[in-house]
């Protein structure tokens, strides 16, 4: 459950440049649940080594792991979005070194500059774009009575 190519989810080098001086490096051990679902969105993360899943609650089953993150992803996508609740949870299945962003900063830059703020939009899109599908694809194939027939 590795995400699409992550040329469709990587935001742009000169945007990229522009945010990473507000990056701080952070470490997580296995089993650390970053967020769950649900709770206030104030930060992200990029993923620079080991492994995040993203669960989705089902009521009455185990959590659902959606999709499994890596080396370079964007961790997080509710911080963009009025209410700033996560709409997933997140646990480290692997140590995680990880750069974290706060989420109150960039969209202060995003509002500063709509070039940067629309990189950042079309990033932040591209990315829950990608995770509505990959939701939609993993709950078929848990709970469709054929799965979701995808060939991927």
């Amino acid at each position: 459950m590795t995400s699409v190519s992550m040329m469709t989810t990587v935001l742009p080098a000169e945007h990229r440049d522009r945010l990473m001086p507000i990056a701080r490096e952070v470490s997580f051990q296995q089993g650390t649940r970053l967020f769950e679902e649900g709770q206030r969105a104030d930060r992200f993360w990029i993923v620079r080594t080991g492994v995040v899943a993203l669960d989705l609650h089902v009521p009455g089953r185990r959590a659902a792991v959606i999709e499994s993150l890596g080396h370079g992803e964007l961790v997080g996508w509710s911080w963009h979005f009025a209410p700033y609740a996560w709409q997933l949870g997140a646990e480290a299945t692997h140590p995680v070194q990880a750069w974290e962003f706060d989420a109150n900063t960039v969209r202060a830059m995003c509002a500063e500059d709509s070039e940067f703020g629309c990189a950042i939009a079309v990033w932040v899109g591209r990315v829950v774009a990608h995770r509505l599908h990959a939701s939609r694809t993993r709950l078929l194939d848990l709970y469709g009575p054929y799965g979701s027939g995808s060939q991927s």
